[in-house]
């Protein structure tokens, strides 16, 4: 999706929190995540309640965007899979489409392998859900079901005559 808005639908949100659910599940996750690459939180499941989620969100998509600068200077378009290990707690990060990160925050009572091996499934799926939505938007917008955001038509002349 090239647009910098992200448009969700609430049949594919549906199907993406569905995903979410089942990685949580089959991977003994504590939380999963799934995190716009401008750092908006689409979606979670998990423990959550305990996780500022907005912080870690925005946190994670400045994490892929520092490793993507470290990838350039080593000529690498970027790293799509990042891993952290620490005390009690592991975090799997992966890259989906160049735009959506999908987070996996694990402890002891999962492993590396069977999380990568669930998110290589799930990264897929959700893959082809987002392809969806950049479908539908085209199709939305041909038909003009789609009304630009309201910001769309202020301008910076607008902006400093309001603050004038």
């Amino acid at each position: 999706m090239s647009d910098s808005n992200l448009v969700m639908y609430e049949e594919e949100f549906r199907k993406i929190d569905a995903e979410l659910q089942k990685l949580h599940q089959q991977s003994n996750a504590k939380v999963v995540f799934l995190v716009d690459k401008n750092g908006q939180l689409i979606a979670s499941a998990g423990e959550t309640h305990d996780i500022d989620t907005t912080s870690l969100a925005s946190l994670t998509a400045g994490n892929i965007a520092a490793t993507g600068g470290i990838a350039r200077l080593l000529g690498e378009k970027e790293f799509t899979i990042l891993f952290h290990e620490g005390e009690k707690d592991n975090i799997h990060i992966s890259l989906i489409g160049q735009r959506i990160i999908l987070v996996v925050i694990f402890d002891s009572r999962s492993s590396l392998g069977l999380v990568r091996l669930r998110v290589k499934k799930t990264s897929d799926a959700i893959g082809k859900i987002f392809n969806e939505i950049t479908q539908k938007v085209e199709k939305d917008k041909g038909e003009g079901k789609l009304e630009e955001s309201i910001f769309a038509e202020i301008s910076d002349e607008d902006i400093d005559n309001l603050f004038r």
